[in-house]
């Protein structure tokens, strides 16, 4: 959750996988999928900067370790460990340097449809990927150097998330004005390939 108020921000993390052990399954799934988006956006945006890339790759590390182990093993502490830490590093990247389309896309999938933050980012998150990839594709395998795109549709299949925008119910009609309202989310404006209404319907037109 975003906090735009300096009063509301935190004194103390606790990053504790036992405090994790009684979290629905389904929650760990969507919200840890969130966090691997978290990675792969804050590293190519246009505000990324050398500390967000520290926080970027760090993140992708423990959370691309540790998610499918969590979700074959739910009690596996250690995975679990890799994940809090994985997206407590990602949460600090986003401070330093924003997020991107797969946001952007993501917000009014939830705002109209009533889908979990999580999986609105699994409909949309290999789309933008390779969307993104002929003006970034290099960053992107600096972190995986096989199909990406391909990978992060394997994980969010194990995690049981719906593989497109059919498959979660969406009407092939609403495309062009989910589009132009994911054209008025501020995260796009970070992308590293300009954002705008027909951009976000490619990407829509391609997960549907």
């Amino acid at each position: 959750m975003a906090c735009g108020d300096g009063k509301g921000s935190f004194r103390v993390a606790i990053l504790d996988p036992k405090l994790t052990t009684s979290q629905p399954a389904a929650v760990a799934a969507a919200t840890g999928y969130d966090a691997l988006s978290h990675a792969l956006e804050t590293l190519v945006t246009t505000r990324q900067t050398a500390l967000s890339e520290c926080f970027s790759r760090s993140a992708w590390r423990l959370l691309y370790s540790g998610f499918e182990r969590m979700l074959r093993n739910p009690g596996d502490l250690e995975a679990r460990g890799a994940m809090l830490l994985g997206a407590h590093f990602g949460g600090l990247a986003i401070e330093n340097s924003n997020l991107g389309a797969a946001h952007a896309c993501a917000y009014p999938l939830s705002d109209k449809f009533g889908l979990s933050h999580g999986a609105a980012i699994a409909l949309v998150l290999a789309q933008v990927v390779e969307w993104n990839s002929d003006a970034e594709g290099g960053r992107y395998r600096e972190l995986f150097t096989g199909d990406l795109p391909g990978r992060l549709r394997e994980l969010a299949e194990m995690a049981g998330l719906a593989a497109n925008l059919r498959d979660a119910g969406i009407p092939e009609g609403v495309l062009p004005r989910l589009a132009e309202e994911a054209a008025t989310q501020w995260n796009g404006k970070f992308n590293p390939r300009p954002f705008h209404a027909a951009a976000a319907l490619e990407i829509y037109q391609a997960a549907y």
